[in-house]
């Protein structure tokens, strides 16, 4: 793996610079952009002390593979989270535990996504399995939005052993399939919990769903007969955030 990468997108080079500019390398912005957006950017790099260079549209367009509305940052290449620091993350937490597990979504859009609505809920981390699953890259970064700056995302070989070794520290694990019985607002979710979301398409894997605590589904009252994963997550990490505030 190289140790550099590069983050692309307004939001996205500019939650970098805020909220983790030890790694940034240096800005590259498209020459002649002058809005308002690309001076916060300058001033942005210049206040922690970040190079910005100016250059032509299609040495960006080289750059990276998707729409980086013209600026690009290069970064020192980050790691996803271990499940040692998963495990040292919640020793510390003072406060119920939320946490978000998707189980095979392979869509960089929708891991993006499901980020910043971790992000946006205050869940603590979000957890993937290593393989089969999408990944930390610049086009989920972009669509994160700064999200993958600030919720640890925990890649872990088995599944199914991490679900059980969280059962053991006391959370409760809810899987959402639409076959369920019990609507996900008749859970409770006030406790230290664990919410699933299954694959686009395939849903929660088997030996997922036999380490669910509950099964829950969302009421669907229109002609469709799910919701895109990303906004399902959303909905079920806001539904956490109102009974614990309800509380």
């Amino acid at each position: 793996m190289s140790d550099i990468e590069y983050v692309y997108g307004i939001h996205a080079v500019q939650a970098m610079l805020e909220r983790s500019a030890k790694r940034v390398k240096r800005v590259t912005l498209v020459r002649g952009r002058l809005d308002v957006r690309a001076q916060v950017l300058l001033d942005l790099a210049a206040s922690v002390g970040v190079s910005v260079n100016r250059v032509a549209p299609e040495e960006l367009d080289r750059l990276v593979d998707g729409v980086h509305q013209g600026v690009v940052a290069e970064v020192a290449a980050s790691q996803m989270w271990s499940e040692e620091m998963l495990d040292n993350l919640l020793e510390k937490l003072e406060e119920p535990a939320l946490l978000l597990v998707l189980d095979g979504v392979t869509d960089p859009h929708n891991l993006g996504a499901c980020l910043r609505s971790a992000d946006a809920a205050g869940a603590h981390a979000v957890i993937i399995p290593r393989d089969r699953s999408a990944s930390l890259t610049p086009a989920v970064r972009k669509v994160a939005c700064g999200a993958a700056e600030t919720v640890p995302l925990v890649a872990v070989t088995n599944l199914a052993r991490t679900l059980k070794q969280l059962q053991q520290r006391g959370l409760w694990v809810v899987g959402t399939a639409g076959e369920a019985d019990q609507l996900l607002y008749q859970v409770d979710l006030k406790v230290p919990s664990v919410i699933i979301m299954g694959a686009e398409g395939a849903g929660m894997r088997r030996l997922t769903r036999e380490h669910c605590d509950y099964l829950a589904k969302l009421p669907m009252a229109g002609a469709v007969s799910s919701l895109n994963v990303s906004v399902a997550a959303g909905i079920c990490l806001f539904e956490a955030v109102r009974q614990r505030n309800k509380a």
